[in-house]
């Protein structure tokens, strides 16, 4: 019993990872990829800090603490050390502030800075993301009081005057349908709008402020009537007493992030705008929260490959080192390839949104946002979930033991394919985005992508595929129903036929510097298919799912 097996090291995530360095060369200005670095090397060396400290340590979920010794509620919650240390690394490193700067740049500087924190955060970058969708609806509203008094907070880079934004749209009856919601708005006797209800799920209940959808007392039915509120949570050093937290959710995954059913028992409320309408008003925060998603998906995906890829160093088996095995370094290969085409589309949506938030977007890349949001954020959900699994593989049993810390990037992966609308809910979504021409907008970028090549066979294989979804949106123009059974396997296909132009454009840029590594992405990529339609319609579908 002498032999013990050296664990995994993670190599440092922006120094040692030539793909983020290389990107960030190709589409940031030399000045600004400059003024940028420091933040991103300390962010990397946080995160080999956090892995190293999660190694040493019982990973633990976090307290709530609903009554004091002498019966007064107090609905505490006790965080771990990387939740404490949020808000510093928060503020210190501009990971949230960064983002709404005035320059076209700023969200792919925020999210390079997100990818490098995120797993390290122990997902204090979901609340992250809430603040950031929430800063994005308030400078949406208009609301000139409202922005006075939230966003210097929510931006702001004193670890002291930083709030956490929750985002309360979730209910029981509700999921992604909250036309449902049951939450009431009354006003008492001064005028001042109060919430009563229930919210299923609060990721940020730990925040200082909410927006939450709640129907104004007297609306009608249906999602139309319903409004969207500001609220802020705290008394002081208390949390306020007509927010009560039921309790904490005990989930697959995520477990360090305090998940909270809470309810809502006359919490003072205001109006971001007008009293109907709060689903539109919401809108503006989709696409900001659904980016996070995917860069949440991708780093997770990229710490799992990197620990497996060294681990695959550090083990032996069958008298060779798992990285010298055939059949395990093609396992790699493969698993870098999908990697590199998530990557690539997530990053992509990462710039769009700052150029189009800038206004230095050309007229059909607005167009084209709206329909590789929800792509980006549905694939790389799926996707995470599949390269986690098949890393835990890469580790064997050690793969499956809880205290290694492996296990856990799986059960984490789980939850990117099911907040901010789940594969099918986004891929509905795609069809709604591809209304009118607007695949036409996807087709000139891709041309714009591909227009300087070199790779001739990626070329042919990404217009056959891209047209094929053009055919089959053309034949089920008149069949919904067709059209919605075909929708998910519509969206993975335009999702692939991106990323692997995306690829393209990037090898393109490489060639040039002796990058073949980039060339050999492409290839592998395309070799595994771009196309993801199925052959199965509803009449098969009725009989598999009727009676037995």
């Amino acid at each position: 019993m002498g032999f013990l097996q050296d664990p995994p090291q993670l190599a440092h995530p922006y120094r040692d990872d030539p793909l983020l360095r290389a990107m960030l060369r190709r589409a940031l200005p030399p000045a600004r990829l400059a003024a940028i670095e420091p933040d991103l090397k300390a962010l990397g060396d946080y995160a080999v800090m956090e892995w190293q400290r999660a190694c040493r340590s019982t990973r633990r979920k976090p307290v709530l603490t609903q009554w004091d010794a002498w019966g007064s509620r107090v609905d505490r919650i006790e965080l771990t050390e990387a939740w404490q240390e949020g808000p510093h690394i928060t503020t210190k490193h501009a990971v949230l502030a960064s983002g709404h700067e005035p320059h076209e740049h700023a969200r792919l500087e925020e999210f390079a800075r997100v990818y490098l924190y995120h797993v390290a955060s122990e997902f204090y970058s979901c609340p992250l993301a809430m603040t950031d969708g929430a800063a994005t609806a308030l400078k949406a509203s208009g609301n000139k009081a409202l922005i006075e008094r939230a966003l210097p907070h929510l931006l702001s880079r004193d670890a002291s005057t930083f709030w956490l934004s929750g985002q309360w749209m979730t209910e029981n009856a509700g999921g992604s349908d909250v036309g449902n919601t049951e939450t009431i708005a009354r006003q008492d006797a001064s005028g001042q709008w109060r919430l009563y209800g229930r919210k299923w799920f609060s990721s940020a209940v730990v925040g200082e402020m909410a927006l939450g959808l709640a129907r104004p007392e007297g609306a009608g039915s249906g999602p139309g009537a319903l409004a969207l509120f500001y609220v802020e949570t705290m008394d002081g050093e208390r949390r306020k007493p007509e927010l009560i937290i039921d309790r904490l959710k005990d989930k697959l995954g995520t477990h360090e992030l305090p998940t909270a059913e809470i309810h809502l028992d006359g919490l003072p409320a205001w109006p971001l705008g007008e009293l109907s309408n709060g689903v539109r008003q919401v809108a503006p925060m989709l696409n900001i929260t659904r980016t996070w998603n995917a860069v949440g998906a991708t780093a997770s995906m990229a710490r799992a490959l990197s620990l497996a890829r060294d681990y695959a160093t550090r083990r032996h088996a069958f008298g060779k080192r798992l990285i010298d095995q055939p059949l395990h370094a093609q396992t790699l290969a493969d698993m870098q390839a999908e990697f590199e085409g998530a990557f690539a589309l997530t990053f992509e949506v990462a710039h769009l949104l700052g150029r189009v938030e800038h206004g230095s977007a050309q007229p059909h890349e607005v167009a084209l946002l709206r329909l590789l949001t929800p792509l980006a954020k549905l694939w790389t959900g799926k996707m995470a979930v599949k390269l986690c699994s098949e890393a835990l593989e890469c580790f064997g049993g050690a793969g499956y033991i809880e205290d290694t810390g492996l296990p856990q990037l799986l059960r984490d992966a789980q939850v990117y394919a099911i907040w901010e609308g789940t594969t099918n809910v986004l891929s509905l979504d795609s069809l709604r985005a591809l209304a009118g021409e607007n695949i036409g907008a996807l087709r000139t970028s891709i041309e714009g992508w591909l227009a300087d090549s070199i790779d001739a066979h990626a070329r042919q294989a990404i217009h056959q595929a891209l047209d094929a979804a053009a055919a089959y949106l053309q034949a089920h123009a008149s069949d919904r129903t067709g059209l919605e059974v075909g929708a998910r396997g519509l969206a993975l296909t335009l999702a692939r036929c991106t990323a692997a132009a995306l690829l393209a454009r990037h090898d393109t840029w490489s060639a040039p510097h002796g990058h073949a590594r980039t060339g050999a992405a492409l290839r592998r990529f395309v070799a595994h298919g771009l196309s993801r339609f199925s052959a199965a319609d509803a009449t098969d579908t009725a009989l598999l799912l009727g009676p037995h």
